[in-house]
């Protein structure tokens, strides 16, 4: 069943859906640094400018929507503090966040600013609502939380930067476990980058190999003689689980991402018409980006 609002099934489109907030990352740490006419560090805006241009270069590539967290603080804070936060973040990079959802806007993207939501429930959500509308949606993100949103071939992954497509086969091959497990994978053995720590003793193999037979966290028989799946540290596994599943079950509500963002775009308005001139001519004099007047292949105008 598709979507409210979902428009006719067109076999011959796909949908883009960008992860601004990891682009703005790759960018910072992989493009030279740069300094705007202001003084201020702006490399990391100039970067994703660069790579977006090239995306919006490739075959295929019609129906762009990129989203961006706003705030690094969302909901999940709320259940459990120590869930990602800005420190440690280069102060430099942070400040470069509302630059850069300008800098997609004045290439013609639609972009989703979140607040309270993170940038991945806008990829989820997007992901979900257009994937019976057009051929195939393309998360075009590396994260291991987007690999829940997998369904057969539509929705798949893409890491830019190793240039490989992730479909449902590609997740058990990475993980071990189905695409809808990855939620409990991640609860179990936990993910340093979001700041879930996991529970004691469950690594990466103990987890697909439970979950690749039991699915979900509270399918685990908390007697690990009723565990028909042969696993190392077995008793020590369980025991973890039985006194900790509580926490493995909010570690779980973390990792899992929402489908219910308020987007209001359609996959038509997704529609990359081309670079708005003055508004990119505007943008690019305002940081001294001079060297990328020339790159747009196809002027809004």
């Amino acid at each position: 069943m598709a979507p409210p609002g979902a428009r006719r099934y067109d076999p011959a489109m796909r949908v883009h859906l960008l992860d601004g907030t990891y682009e703005l990352f790759r960018a910072h740490f992989g493009a030279p640094s740069r300094q705007a006419p202001t003084g201020e560090e702006i490399g990391a805006v100039h970067g994703l400018m660069g790579s977006t241009l090239r995306l919006l270069s490739e075959d295929g590539v019609t129906h762009l929507g990129a989203a961006f967290d706003s705030e690094v603080l969302s909901f999940r804070n709320e259940l459990f503090p120590p869930y990602k936060t800005d420190e440690g973040m280069p102060p430099e990079l942070l400040s470069q966040f509302p630059w850069a959802e300008e800098a997609l806007e004045a290439l013609g993207v639609v972009v989703w600013r979140m607040i309270d939501f993170e940038a991945d429930d806008a990829l989820a959500t997007a992901a979900w609502r257009y994937s019976d509308q057009v051929d195939q949606v393309v998360i075009l993100s590396p994260d291991k939380d987007m690999a829940q949103c997998v369904v057969g071939d539509n929705p798949v992954c893409f890491d830019r930067r190793k240039r490989a497509f992730m479909n449902e086969q590609g997740v058990w091959d990475k993980f071990g476990v189905a695409p809808e497990s990855i939620p409990d994978y991640l609860g179990l053995m936990g993910d340093s980058s979001d700041g879930i720590p996991g529970i004691p003793a469950w690594g990466a193999k103990s987890s697909s190999t439970l979950l690749a037979r039991y699915a979900h966290i509270e399918y685990i028989p908390a007697d690990a003689a009723e565990w028909d799946v042969p696993v190392r540290g077995a008793e020590r596994l369980a025991a973890s689980l039985r006194e900790h599943r509580e926490d493995a079950l909010l570690y779980r509500h973390l990792a899992t991402v929402r489908r219910d963002v308020p987007i209001a775009e359609s996959v038509a308005d997704l529609e990359w018409k081309g670079v708005p001139r003055s508004r990119f001519f505007g943008f690019c004099d305002r940081w001294g980006f001079t060297n990328l007047l020339d790159r747009p292949r196809r002027w809004a105008d």
